[in-house]
């Protein structure tokens, strides 16, 4: 018998407004002062007044170490590190995407754990809970407010580093759709293709299991539905919110299934060549699906059922060739390059990604590991 583990944050909001809940549920945690962890960006914008707003109502004190940067490294949660202790926090919030809470989540690690970054990488490398973090989501795609992943770039050897680790998770995670509608097209479709990606590797993962198919499966559904619409009208409130469901969904799928090799070959186009992590995940989705489809068929019946496939009297390849079709084509529609030559990918580096991409704490999720020279190919297609 084997026992499945579900890990999820114990208190979520989600939902337009929900933002202005959060500092009752800070009090009731009885938190004293936080590092607001953010980037640039966001602390000159309108979305962190509406994040302190509800602080101040309740009396949280906070410092702001808005320092992070879009792939977060070694020394920026170093920074992060000794900011929170100058400025004796006792927890954390973090507001942003993926980056700010994977930064937030290294620096929760390191306050309790201390030792280098470099130590958490690969699966459930610390021995203490993380100090506390309340996770503010503001991109409808990483999932990284609920999960237990993060990644951090290792700037000396020029990788992004996977680090599984169940002391990282959140205390409350918040999606408010109202935080997201400024989002600019090219975001909102990058990290809505990271989201499809989360939950179509979910779906395929031999780690998958009844629970995690059908938060993936209502996942697919739901951004095929909605992803065009938020990239067309960032203000389709009703778009943005059934995105947030999306993420929502599809971050439980993967945080509980694992992921598998098209997250481990983005990891190191964002490590070697700092690229946004959502557009890397979508141009190489359908190279790697297509050829776990030639192993699993069978799994891609779900996705295509929830893409609006009829899959009475299909086999299980027609199901396959239909869900990459169109996971191609919506990339296509929602604006994602379609060659990684236009991101300034060339072939010099491609024995170096292949060979990192097989060493990633995401590929053995996959149904099969490549070859190195598979591996390549599947880099050389797309270049």
């Amino acid at each position: 018998m084997t026992t499945q583990v579900f890990y999820v944050p114990a208190v979520n909001l989600m939902g337009r407004g929900c933002i202005s809940d959060i500092g009752e549920h800070i009090q009731e945690l009885g938190f004293k002062k936080a590092l607001l962890v953010t980037d640039k960006f966001l602390s000159s914008s309108p979305i962190l007044d509406k994040v302190i707003a509800p602080l101040k109502k309740a009396g949280v004190a906070y410092s702001i170490f808005d320092d992070v940067k879009p792939n977060p490294t070694c020394e920026n949660v170093n920074q992060g590190l000794a900011f929170l202790k100058k400025e004796n926090c006792d927890f954390i919030i973090s507001v942003g995407g993926g980056s700010p809470q994977d930064a937030a989540s290294g620096i929760s690690i390191l306050a309790t754990n201390g030792g280098d970054m470099r130590d958490y990488e690969g699966v459930h490398q610390s021995k203490k809970k993380g100090l506390p973090v309340v996770a503010i989501n503001t991109t409808a795609g990483t999932s990284a407010e609920i999960t237990i992943n993060y990644v951090i770039t290792d700037e000396d050897r020029g990788v992004k580093m996977v680090c599984v680790d169940k002391n990282s998770l959140a205390r409350i995670s918040v999606n408010d759709p109202e935080l997201m509608v400024d989002k600019p097209a090219a975001l909102t479709a990058a990290t809505g293709m990271d989201a499809l990606t989360h939950a179509v590797e979910a779906l395929v993962t031999p780690g998958a299991y009844p629970v995690t198919d059908a938060t993936a499966v209502a996942a697919v559904e739901l951004i095929f539905n909605y992803l065009p619409r938020a990239v067309k009208d960032g203000h389709d409130i009703e778009a943005r919110e059934q995105m947030v469901y999306a993420i929502f969904l599809g971050g439980m799928a993967f945080n509980n299934a694992g992921l598998g090799f098209v997250h481990a070959m983005a990891h190191q186009l964002g490590g070697v060549y700092d690229l946004p992590h959502g557009v890397c995940n979508a141009m190489l989705l359908p190279i790697v699906e297509r050829e776990n489809a030639k192993r699993v068929p069978e799994k891609f019946r779900k996705i295509a059922k929830a893409i609006g496939l009829d899959v009475t009297n299909k086999s299980n390849q027609e199901c396959a060739d239909y869900a990459i079709k169109k996971i191609r084509e919506l990339s296509i529609e929602v604006g994602i390059p379609e060659k990684l030559s236009e991101l300034g990918v060339t072939e010099v580096d491609l024995n170096k990604l292949a060979d990192n991409s097989l060493k990633d704490a995401c590929a053995p999720g996959n149904p099969f590991m490549p070859t190195k020279e598979e591996t390549i190919a599947m880099f050389k297609e797309i270049l």
